[in-house]
């Protein structure tokens, strides 16, 4: 069973990038697409972006596209999000999810992932 584990979150001024990384321990790791999601305070766990389990393919939710890039490199057992162009908005708990089942999943699907890791903090001040 793939367990992740977040980290790279922080404190940035509105502009700024950052880079998060989900480590994910077990074997399989490169069978299973991978997701990120968010939750900020009193809202909604959101859905922001997703990976296949080959890399070749990625979905974003609208409010990221052309700022956050999601990407693996499955030899390190690793998922990334690049953040750019950071808003206040996007201020979070910034949680890496593994697909439910492995090989080709609809990326594009929030509950085709579950297994959740504990989370990162992302704060933008504005």
């Amino acid at each position: 069973q793939v367990q992740p584990v977040e980290s790279g979150g922080g404190l940035v001024q509105a502009g700024g990038s950052l880079r998060l990384s989900c480590a994910a321990s077990g074997r399989t790791f490169s069978a299973y697409a991978m997701g990120w999601f968010r939750q900020a305070p009193e809202k909604e766990r959101e859905f922001v972006a997703a990976i296949s389990y080959t890399g070749g393919a990625t979905y974003y939710t609208d409010s990221v596209k052309g700022r956050f890039t999601i990407s693996r490199d499955n030899a390190k057992n690793a998922v990334y999000l690049q953040m750019n162009d950071l808003k206040p908005e996007d201020t979070a708990v910034y949680y890496c999810a593994v697909a439910k089942t492995m090989g080709s999943v609809y990326l594009g699907r929030s509950g085709a992932f579950s297994s959740w890791g504990q989370g990162t903090q992302v704060t933008v001040s504005s």
